[in-house]
């Protein structure tokens, strides 16, 4: 059986569109989605993020979070006939507070898998409170307890494989430890990347305040330079067919162009060529 990606629903959370791309429309709020991945047809199901923890820790940003019953972990889960029991490996593009908030519905048997490099971030300070205390306590339970954690070195190694089929790489963008998730599809190389792209249309198909041919637009939250998160989405966009962020729609990628978008499954049949939020069911 070829390797087939899952979009897990949950749910949403308002914020200032400058968040999502650099200076564009300050005050104005949108509400995006929050998704997560779940890998079939491998050795074992694998869980991509896992959301945030519940509607008031995203306050601590000064956010909305809108995430109700269906959008539980354990539900989204149950549509796909898995339980939290039966994912070997939780993956993570990176910690913050939209990404990590439940690992702790993972038995610890459960390998939480991140890079290194990340955790080390998480306690930094640098992009407190994305990296909120309870999150970031549960990954300490499991950095004791044995094999409940698994650290990549992804800035050493340059990829590491989860499951055959299934690798990180270093995704040099976002947060200082930030990793790109690759699936071998049936229909191509997909890769799930995280925060380094938020939306499609404001930063890659009509990039805001861009006079550049093919130059892609920032998100207003990194904690790299402008040319490193550039860079990054160009490679996205150069080397895989289908990208999928957490924050917007799964795209469909030719001749390093957004072509079609995609909805809850990857491979899929492309919906449109036109990237708009409302794809997707609430």
């Amino acid at each position: 059986m070829a390797l087939e990606i899952h979009v897990l629903d949950y749910g949403d959370i308002e914020l200032e569109t400058s968040f999502l791309v650099l200076g564009h429309e300050c005050g104005r709020v949108r509400r995006v989605p929050v998704y997560g991945f779940l890998i079939l047809g491998g050795t074992y199901p694998v869980v991509v993020d896992t959301g945030y923890r519940d509607n008031a820790i995203m306050e601590s940003l000064g956010m909305r979070g809108l995430q109700f019953h269906e959008n539980m972990i354990e539900n989204q889960l149950a549509r796909h006939g898995v339980k939290p029991g039966d994912v070997r490996y939780v993956v993570h593009t990176h910690l913050h507070i939209d990404h990590a908030g439940k690992d702790d519905v993972f038995p610890m048997n459960t390998t939480v898998v991140l890079n290194r490099r990340e955790l080390e971030c998480s306690v930094s300070g640098l992009m407190h409170p994305q990296y909120p205390k309870p999150d970031i306590q549960h990954l300490i339970e499991r950095l004791h307890t044995q094999d409940a954690l698994r650290f990549l070195d992804l800035e050493i190694t340059g990829a590491e494989e989860i499951i055959p089929g299934v690798w990180c790489e270093p995704a040099n963008a976002h947060t200082e430890g930030s990793a790109n998730v690759i699936v071998e599809t049936a229909d191509g190389l997909a890769c799930i990347c995280g925060d380094v792209i938020y939306n499609f249309n404001d930063q890659i198909v009509n990039q805001v305040r861009q006079t550049q041919f093919m130059e892609p637009q920032v998100t207003g939250n990194h904690a790299g330079s402008k040319r490193a998160e550039k860079g990054a989405i160009k490679k996205l966009l150069n080397n895989f067919r289908y990208l999928l962020p957490v924050h917007d729609a799964p795209a469909k990628i030719e001749n390093q162009q957004v072509t079609g978008r995609l909805q809850m499954q990857v491979p899929g049949p492309v919906v449109s060529s036109v990237p708009q939020r409302n794809w997707f069911p609430m």
